[in-house]
């Protein structure tokens, strides 16, 4: 009887480096690119975050020299972060119109041109007691939050900044931010929401950066269990009927099945942050002669890609935006 079975010759497309390059189905570009970085008090710093290598906590000076940095490198969009001089149990640093944050972005959109300006809203880096909200006891309340992150949101957008991105989880975040941000006149701001954040791991040296580890307990209450996809899909849709111009997803080496379904599902400017664990281990890993960090820095923000982002939030910003210039000519 005859064979009726072929083996097909795959490798014909993987000789030959530049029809590799042609056929190449996901390609990593500088617009998908958006670097985090955090600002502090005071004058001349650049504080090393020592368990993130290569990040530091800027003061406003030397911030606005790395954004320059950042502008010449092609990078199109920065997140900010900030750590008030004063911490209090309302966290009121965070919508005051001289915060940390809110200088910050006046004083770069005076000396960068043509940078977006993404601002985190949420409390936990402004509040005494660490946490996203405001407190009756140990108990994180949600209606009463809201007001202050709509607060927080439309004094960023008062000083400047180009889009605004609620981390905090609260339940109908998005609706108050939306409807604050419109009545002040804001209606062309867009709304990058949190929409799908775990309880995750993998934040523990973020919150060496912005020291924002909570004082008691945990963030368990709001962000999501780390088993539920259905979860994310119906927080993801409240989102987009609240506002939402772009969704989130958070963390993103370990949530690549819910930015597919999200992407699938959706169809939105689907975003994904490699948070700090995940780059931390990567340094780590390199530092160690354990792995080749460049490969796998870029092997891990093409999955995030490949996955369905449209744009990926990651500390190896710079890093990756060279590796471009360096093997894309």
């Amino acid at each position: 009887m005859e064979n009726k079975f072929k083996f097909k010759r795959f490798r014909r497309l993987r000789y030959n480096p530049i029809v590799r390059d042609i056929v190449c189905e996901t390609v990593l570009s500088k617009n998908d690119l958006i670097y985090p970085l955090f600002v502090v008090p005071g004058e001349k710093i650049k504080n090393p975050v020592k368990s993130m290598p290569g990040v530091f906590q800027h003061s406003i000076d030397t911030l606005v020299k790395e954004c320059k940095e950042v502008q010449d490198l092609g990078i199109p969009a920065i997140i900010l972060f900030g750590i008030p001089e004063h911490k209090d149990e309302q966290g009121s640093e965070a919508y005051d119109p001289n915060g940390i944050v809110q200088k910050s972005i006046r004083a770069i959109k005076k000396e960068v041109n043509d940078l977006v300006i993404i601002t985190d809203v949420c409390l936990c880096e402004y509040t005494s007691h660490g946490h996203c909200g405001l407190l009756d006891g140990e108990e994180i309340l949600n209606d009463e939050t809201l007001t202050l992150l709509a607060k927080e949101a439309v004094s960023h957008a008062e000083a400047g900044a180009d889009m605004v991105a609620p981390s905090d989880m609260m339940d109908g975040r998005v609706f108050v931010i939306r409807k604050a941000l419109d009545y002040k006149g804001f209606t062309k701001i867009p709304i990058m929401s949190y929409a799908a954040k775990y309880s995750s791991g993998y934040y523990g040296p973020f919150r060496d950066a912005a020291e924002s580890t909570p004082a008691f307990g945990d963030r368990k209450s709001h962000q999501m269990d780390i088993g539920n996809i259905n979860e994310a899909l119906r927080e993801v849709e409240a989102d987009i009927e609240e506002g939402a111009d772009i969704v989130m997803v958070k963390p993103a080496g370990p949530y690549l099945d819910v930015i597919r379904k999200v992407k699938e599902k959706f169809g939105m400017p689907t975003a994904a942050y490699q948070v700090s664990g995940e780059y931390s281990m990567i340094k780590a890993a390199g530092q160690n002669d354990w792995i080749d960090e460049e490969r796998v820095m870029i092997e891990s923000l093409t999955s995030i890609k490949r996955a369905g982002a449209d744009m990926i939030l990651t500390y190896f910003a710079k890093d990756a935006a060279k590796w471009i210039d360096k093997n894309r000519k």
